[in-house]
């Protein structure tokens, strides 16, 4: 297929594809889901090998949220019997990371509910950050706190965060009927801010909310020009007790389009797979290993993932191999001096998150404060096709916040 062919030579050019051409990756039918995959298959090998950088989720604290964004069980309104409750002790928070890290983790993200942190929240966090490198010197810290306000991602930095994620979610077109309650334009300042603070920015989208392919590629186009690190795709987790709950519009197939598009668009930066991979891709999770570098370890914020050993086994039964501590993930034009994560100068799409906080579809990785009133469910609302596995979505019972082991 001519339109692979260009978008494989583009791809190991760093070169930006046409928007027609990232379309026309959406557009392809399930007949060449896999000749799709082999193609943008090239390019993550080319720059990523066959490495895959593991993530590790700790939620510092749960539900409780005042911001309305309809994708989260943790909104304003959210009915989802979530897991609740207010901050994580610092040495919590350790104990939760190294969980994470003793399976093989090489990035902890560590999230918070909320409109944004207040300077006592980052006093928190940065004891939560000091707390976790005192017993893993190398491990990458991500910080996932919602909308940063001047001079606190300087403070994350100088306390020893590597990362930081806000993600973008959706386009800027559609962004008003997702989330009332913050702007479009707030998500892209805090990204600036990450990155202006020497964090590695990490910021992605959630697909499956509703939006049209030309939605999607707007948002992959606008993350390119972030030029963040680390991009992480989330397919939403339609959790009942909020607003997109019948939202079921995500097939395997359709997954690894999206995320061989966002693989072509950004080809050089860490693509990871977030939020809703067990739910959507299912067993066709090892073929998305071939499009991304990237994934969670065991659970998300408020749900169920794949068991841990069970990501280490389909990992290696896929041919690929886990990424360690001594490896750079970033390719070299794109890697700081030093090794480590952090964003640069050098060109190429994609931000931080290497790894990343940012949960995905499933959480919604930063809110507010500010008040709001729940967004209104869409319109037109069609009910789950009979062929969705409703019975996949799990709220998380286990890890941070209660007294069980973690699933990692």
């Amino acid at each position: 297929m001519d339109l692979l062919n260009t978008l494989v030579d583009k791809g190991l050019r760093r070169e930006l594809p046409t928007r027609d051409e990232a379309l026309a990756v959406l557009a392809t039918s399930d007949d060449d889901v896999l000749d799709v995959v082999a193609a943008a298959g090239k390019v993550r090998r080319h720059w990523f090998g066959r490495r895959v950088k593991l993530n590790y989720l700790v939620n510092l604290k749960s539900g409780l949220c005042p911001e309305d964004c309809s994708y989260c069980s943790q909104r304003l309104g959210s009915t989802a019997g979530i897991l609740k409750y207010t901050w994580l002790k610092p040495e919590e928070a350790s104990e939760a990371a190294a969980a994470g890290l003793a399976g093989g983790a090489k990035r902890v993200c560590l999230v918070a509910s909320g409109r944004g942190p207040t300077d006592r929240d980052v006093d928190r966090v940065s004891d939560t950050i000091k707390a976790i490198k005192d017993q893993n010197e190398n491990v990458e810290v991500c910080a996932c706190l919602g909308l940063l306000s001047d001079g606190q991602a300087e403070r994350l930095r100088e306390a020893g965060a590597d990362a930081y994620n806000h993600n973008l979610n959706t386009s800027e077109g559609t962004y008003g009927e997702i989330t009332t309650t913050h702007t479009y334009a707030d998500r892209v300042d805090t990204v600036q801010k990450a990155h202006a603070a020497g964090l590695s920015a990490c910021s992605g989208l959630i697909a499956g909310m509703g939006e049209s392919d030309e939605d999607l590629v707007d948002v992959v186009y606008a993350l390119r020009e972030l030029d963040p690190d680390s991009v992480p795709v989330n397919f939403l987790i339609p959790f009942e007790g909020t607003p997109l709950a019948k939202e079921w519009n995500l097939t395997p197939q359709r997954c690894l389009r999206i995320l061989a598009m966002v693989r072509f668009v950004c080809p050089d930066v860490e693509v990871r797979i977030a939020g809703g991979r067990e739910v959507h891709l299912r067993t066709m999770q090892p073929l998305a290993l071939h499009l991304a570098n990237s994934i969670f370890l065991g659970d998300y914020l408020t749900s169920e993932g794949q068991a841990g050993k069970a990501d280490l086994e389909m990992i290696a039964d896929a041919g690929f191999e886990v990424e360690n501590a001594g490896e750079v993930t970033l390719p070299e034009h794109r890697a700081p001096s030093g090794g480590g994560c952090g964003s640069h100068a050098g060109s190429g799409c994609g931000s931080h998150e290497g790894a990343g906080c940012g949960a995905g579809a499933e959480a919604g990785c930063g809110s507010h404060e500010g008040a709001g009133v729940c967004a209104p469910a869409p319109a037109a609302v069609a009910e789950a096709p009979a062929d969705a596995r409703t019975d996949l979505v799990s709220v998380r019972r286990r890890g941070a916040g209660t007294d069980l082991a973690p699933n990692a």
